[in-house]
This record gives C-alpha cells, structure tokens and sequence, in this order.
C-alpha cells in the first residue's frame, strides 16, 4: 500500500486523470499525489474536484502545470467546498485567471481544513485579488499563501492590507513579482500594523 504517488512529468491527459480522480472517491489510503507538469486540462480538473467532495484521506494535491485555467479552478473549488481533509493545494503556473480566483475565494470561505494554497505565477489581477482577500477575512485554517508572479498590482494589495488588519490565521505571505510599488507596499505595511500573526512576507524579486 502507497500513502503517496509521483506521476509528476508523464504526460497524463484528461482519460488517466479520471481513472486516478475516480479510484480517489474511494480510496482511504492515499495521503500525498504528485501530478504536476502533466496535461489534465480543465477536464481533469473536473474529475479531481468531483473527487475532492468525497475523500477524506488525501492531504496533499499538487497539480502544478496542468493548464487548468479558469474553468478547471472552479471545479476545484466547487470540490473545496465539501473537503474536510485536503490541507495543502498546488495550483502553482495554470493560466487561472480572475474568474477562477474568485471561485476558490468563495471555496476559502467554507473550507475549514486548507492550510497552504499555491496560485503563483498564474493571471490573477486585482479583480481575483480582491474576493480572495475577502475569503481571508473569514477563514481560519490557511496559514501560507502564495500569490507570487500575478497581477494584482497595486489595487490588490491594498486589498490584501486590508485584510491583514483582521486575519488571524496567516503566517506566510508571498507577494513578489507583482508590480505593487511604493503605494501597495504603503497599503500593505498598514494592515501589518494591525495585524499580530503574520511572520514572513516576500516582496523581493
């Protein structure tokens, strides 16, 4: 019996991922799966989101480089939403854009169990910033997130500052890579002066 599995850079497109997506509904085995840099489009996606709603043992999903865009964060976070074990998510490089932001920013504000959340180097602007920040407000288990190499501009960060004024759950925060200038890093040291938990923000390239 395996708790984890590597099919990281094997090429698994849309037919593989639902077969892995299915035996995960009833698999209470499986703690970490390793699935990035493959092809599992949107459709994938689809299949792992399903998944989510009903298993209770995997703990670690890393879906880095899959392509997945707006469509597939969405249904993933529609999975989210009924999750109680998954704690760390990597969504790390598959072109989300706003739309799906706002879909796991709405999936933050029920899910209760997420602790690390991975977005970098996707395409979320101020607009996806914007209801993520909200979710932050509300959620109490996610303690790293990383935003590194979007969009989010100065606007999202006052949306973020805002937010550090009242979370109370975040520690790590990466930020670099996002053209926040000296007026979103104004935003930002505001909220941090309100803000006790947060211990590490990166703003460097």
């Amino acid at each position: 019996t395996f708790s984890t599995l590597d099919f990281a850079y094997n090429e698994i497109q849309e037919v593989e991922a639902q077969q892995l997506a299915g035996a995960l509904r009833h698999n209470t085995i499986l703690t970490t799966l390793y699935l990035q840099h493959n092809q599992i489009g949107y459709a994938g996606a689809q299949y792992f989101g399903d998944a989510l709603r009903y298993n209770t043992t995997l703990t670690s999903l890393h879906l880095w480089g899959n392509v997945i865009g707006d469509v597939g964060a969405q249904y993933l976070a529609g999975g989210l939403r009924y999750n109680s074990a998954l704690t760390t998510l990597n969504l790390q490089k598959n072109q989300i854009g706003d739309a799906g932001a706002e879909r796991l920013g709405d999936a933050l504000q029920q899910n209760t169990t997420l602790t690390i959340l991975d977005l970098s180097e996707n395409q979320i602007g101020h607009i996806g910033a914007q209801p993520l920040s909200n979710a932050l407000r509300q959620n109490t288990s996610l303690t790293t997130l990383h935003l590194q190499y979007n969009q989010i501009g100065h606007v999202g960060a006052q949306y973020i500052g805002d937010t550090l004024k009242y979370n109370t759950t975040l520690t790590t925060l990466h930020l670099w890579g996002n053209k926040i200038g000296d007026i979103g890093a104004e935003h930002l040291a505001d909220g941090l002066r309100h803000n006790t938990t947060l211990t590490t923000l990166h703003l460097g390239e």
